[in-house]
């Protein structure tokens, strides 16, 4: 029986193993194997929630080894260190407890179709200082450690004979993560009151948003910046455009005019870019941003028994630029290769990928929801705003579930989801 491997358990790699499992998988026409190096997959545009406490990976998350047997396919544990085009083989390296002591050893998985969906990674840009002083967003584990420390801010300024008025919360970057960020963490402030914590409101946790840019939210229409801005500026979170940072201290962000910028916690999400494992593997062709440079049926350029999808996956369009890294893509890739793959075994010819744009919407908190809608939701881009605009986001995230668990277990999910909502607390203090 052919292997096919997904390395990834992101939106894409989590959809495309539960979509071949049901077709592929269920007739014994190929072994499904999914390898991630975390135990749990949470959708990537709700870790800024996670971080901010708001919800947690009980609720929201995906146990990848519960999945895979409730949808028959395998699941691996390790991170993967190389790829063995020859013996069409990936190694994953040993596994270890918390105690430094080894749990598995090195092992090798074989594949007859290898498929790469490892995500994104935050980019830096070479700027000194950002992996020794910010927190990043781009996994499970990040997010956690961001709120932890997050809650020790809430401690100590909660904690009798402790001076310090503010805390400083510091995020660099105005896209989706950033903006969305500073808003949940308004939020939090307030409920923090609620939950032991009598000294702490939204006065006294300052939030700032340093952009490079001319504005807020770059990749998306004017019109739904604009509206952001005018949210988070109510809010009191300090918006700061064209401040460039050349560098991080211990102390905050300095400017590129050689301004200090305080700050006691710093979020560094100022765009995205493949891991650069992938520049060290020597194998592929890569675009500037680290992708896989594929075909348009999303096979790489260098060999087509290894596919790329999701944030990693370089597709150029007619219009020159590339398929920008949103979960919408990621799912749309998901379904194609899903159907390729099947064509693939049946002898059948491969579809060409075309994105479609759905819009992009920016939910900032229970405050405001803003985007547009476009492709086959509108004939052109519409703005929309308020409780549509959050009944649509709201939509993403229940499309996600039912692509993953089906409509029946997706839908009990999200009934316990409300029910849980109304009895657990709404601030997560652990």
């Amino acid at each position: 029986m052919k292997k096919i491997v997904v390395v990834g358990g992101g939106a894409g790699g989590l959809e495309l193993v539960t979509r071949l499992s049901k077709t592929l998988g269920k007739r014994k026409l190929a072994e499904i194997i999914l390898v991630d190096r975390s135990r749990t997959h949470v959708w990537k545009p709700l870790l800024h929630e996670v971080a901010a406490g708001v919800i947690n990976k009980a609720s929201d998350g995906v146990d990848y080894r519960m999945h895979a047997a409730q949808h028959h396919y395998q699941f691996q544990l390790g991170n993967m260190s190389f790829i063995d085009r020859d013996n069409q083989s990936i190694y994953l390296d040993p596994l270890y407890d918390e105690d430094g002591l080894e749990i598995l050893p090195e092992r090798t998985v074989e594949y007859d179709y290898l498929v790469m969906a490892i995500g994104s990674v935050t980019n830096d840009f070479g700027t000194l200082g950002v992996s020794e002083h910010c927190y990043c967003l781009d996994s499970l584990n990040q997010a956690e450690r961001f709120h932890r420390a997050l809650l020790n801010q809430l401690l100590k300024i909660n904690q009798d004979g402790v001076t310090k008025e503010k805390i400083h919360v510091a995020i660099v970057g105005a896209g989706a993560t950033g903006t969305e960020l500073a808003a949940q963490l308004h939020h939090v402030s307030n409920l923090a009151r609620a939950y032991g914590m009598p000294e702490m409101s939204a006065d006294k946790l300052q939030v700032s948003i340093l952009e490079a840019g001319p504005r807020i939210l770059p990749a998306l229409p004017e019109r739904i910046a604009g509206s952001a801005r005018r949210a988070l500026t109510r809010l009191g979170i300090e918006v700061r455009e064209n401040t460039r940072v050349q560098r991080v201290d211990k102390e905050g962000f300095v400017t590129a005019d050689d301004v200090l910028i305080e700050a006691d916690l710093m979020v560094w999400s100022a765009g995205v870019k493949a891991p650069d494992f992938l520049t060290d593997l020597k194998l592929f062709e890569l675009n500037k941003a680290n992708q896989i440079l594929v075909t348009p049926a999303l096979q790489s350029t260098v060999d087509n028994k290894i596919f790329a999808i999701g944030d990693c996956c370089g597709v150029l369009q007619k219009d020159g630029s590339w398929v920008p890294p949103r979960a919408q893509s990621a799912h749309q890739m998901a379904s194609l290769l899903a159907k390729n793959l099947q064509n693939l075994f049946l002898n059948k010819p491969m579809q060409a990928y075309t994105y479609t744009d759905y819009g992009s919407l920016v939910h900032l908190s229970k405050y405001s929801t803003v985007g547009s809608l476009m492709g086959k939701l509108s004939n052109s881009s519409m703005f929309i705003e308020g409780r549509l605009a959050k009944m649509v986001y709201v939509s993403l995230y229940n499309m996600h579930l039912f692509a993953v668990h089906g409509w029946f277990k997706g839908f009990l999910m999200l009934l316990m989801r409300k029910v849980s909502n109304l009895v657990t607390p709404k601030l997560k203090l652990h």
